[in-house]
């Protein structure tokens, strides 16, 4: 009929949505989360279907005085499509495995989803228009939504489940409103506690015959037997290298199970000190060694792990950098009030695609020239560790063919006035 539009395929409208969720699941995909952003998609296509329906409702029973019985069907048709499709999808958001919890801007709950009932401990219809902070008060989710929660709560235990390990993401939504996202990572971490029992485990059972052979081989004499003598040398090594793995094992197993570390104060200047002494004995004069005290403070933390930190940071150099090379050791503070321990080296230096995983276990840019150098592999997890219980950053930077820094940036929190020595008493 002329002046009229002829209306949208049946089909149109199903394949905008399949291809919202599509979308979605690429951007949930992007960021490591592909049922968060199919949950994502999905309430969007709700909202907007909602809006439509709105839209066609209105036009509908609008006065229309031109208005045929044709064209008063096609707006019941498409009325109850979009109908028909707003409910697949609230079907398919309801029965998402991750919690979708709908705020208000002042953070009361508009609706949520059947996971968030077993996650979060929602209630319906009760739990509807409630202020989710105050329905959660006392958990580690009610501190971190006053907070702001402006960034992602990871590994914390569900409400009233302390069994039940979940992360949490606040997503801005639509006007003025939010999303809260909530995912199970209980079999996530049972899985990791598995895997630290089992190294921790198997560390100690290594230690005890390890011990054994260091201890036999270093009872035979190479001049007893010259024509064993390279076996016996290289048998040496490798189980003071196999030693040396188990340690950093139990050091690793450790520190993973620490949540936080007993304060002390940590004395910078002899500590530097100390590791200038520890890089020259390790050089035995192959490379030219410096130190540069320009913050003149003092650390909070733990001693013994700082020192295993820094010092890993001061072999890996020397490990690294080719005979007649430099190694500079520098602890500064930065204008935030932050300060900086970096250990910079003229050595191979590292390409940039490797720099991320780094603090990888055992993770190797080169396996033949770690092996001539005698590390375990295990050095950065160990400094990642240490930097993490004591909220400090790592930061890499590299050059091929010129050089690597790595730095320690600990914040203002951590920075303490140095103490100034201790005077002799006066000579009369």
């Amino acid at each position: 009929m002329a002046g009229t539009s002829s209306p949208d395929p049946a089909w149109k409208l199903p394949a905008a949505l399949l291809g919202g969720l599509a979308a979605g699941a690429l951007a949930g995909a992007a960021v490591g989360h592909v049922a968060a952003g199919v949950a994502v998609a999905a309430v969007l296509e709700i909202v907007l279907l909602l809006s439509r329906i709105r839209h066609v409702t209105q036009a509908t029973m609008a006065p229309m005085p031109d208005a045929s019985p044709l064209r008063h069907d096609r707006f019941m048709h498409r009325s109850r499509r979009l109908a028909s499709s707003l409910h697949d999808l609230r079907h398919a958001a309801a029965h998402l495995p991750d919690a979708i919890v709908l705020l208000d801007r002042h953070q009361r709950v508009r609706w949520f989803n059947h996971a968030a009932e077993s996650l979060l401990g929602l209630r319906r219809p009760h739990d509807r228009g409630v202020f989710l902070q105050a329905r959660l008060h006392g958990t580690e989710l009610a501190d971190w939504l006053q907070g702001g929660a402006a960034e992602p709560l990871s590994d914390v235990s569900a409400p009233g489940q302390p069994s039940r390990h979940i992360n949490l993401t606040l997503l801005p939504f639509g006007h003025q409103q939010r999303l809260l996202l909530a995912r199970d990572i209980s079999h996530l971490t049972r899985l990791e506690q598995i895997r630290r029992d089992f190294v921790a485990n198997v560390s100690h059972e290594l230690r005890t015959p390890l011990t054994v052979i260091h201890g036999y081989l270093e009872l035979l004499d190479p001049e007893d037997v010259p024509a064993l003598a390279p076996v016996l040398g290289e048998m040496r090594t490798q189980s003071k290298r196999m030693g040396q793995i188990v340690e950093d094992l139990l050091t690793l197993s450790r520190l993973e199970t620490q949540d936080r570390v007993v304060d002390e104060r940590v004395p910078m200047a002899p500590l530097l000190a100390t590791l200038r002494k520890e890089a020259e004995a390790l050089s035995q004069g192959r490379h030219r060694v410096t130190l540069d005290d320009r913050a003149h403070v003092d650390l909070l933390g733990s001693p013994k792990d700082l020192h295993s930190a820094l010092s890993n940071l001061v072999s890996n150099a020397v490990r690294y950098t080719p005979t007649d090379g430099t190694i500079a050791i520098r602890w500064e503070l930065a204008p935030d009030g932050s300060a900086i321990y970096s250990v910079s080296d003229t050595g191979f230096g590292i390409p940039a695609d490797h720099l991320s995983r780094l603090t990888e276990r055992f993770y190797r840019v080169s396996s033949s020239r770690s092996r001539e150098s005698g590390g375990t592999g295990l050095g950065l997890s160990i400094v990642k560790h240490v930097l993490n219980l004591h909220q400090a950053q790592l930061e890499i930077r590299s050059t091929p063919g010129q050089g690597s820094t790595f730095a320690c940036r600990f914040g203002h929190a951590r920075v303490l006035p140095a103490e100034e020595p201790e005077s002799g008493p006066l000579e009369p």
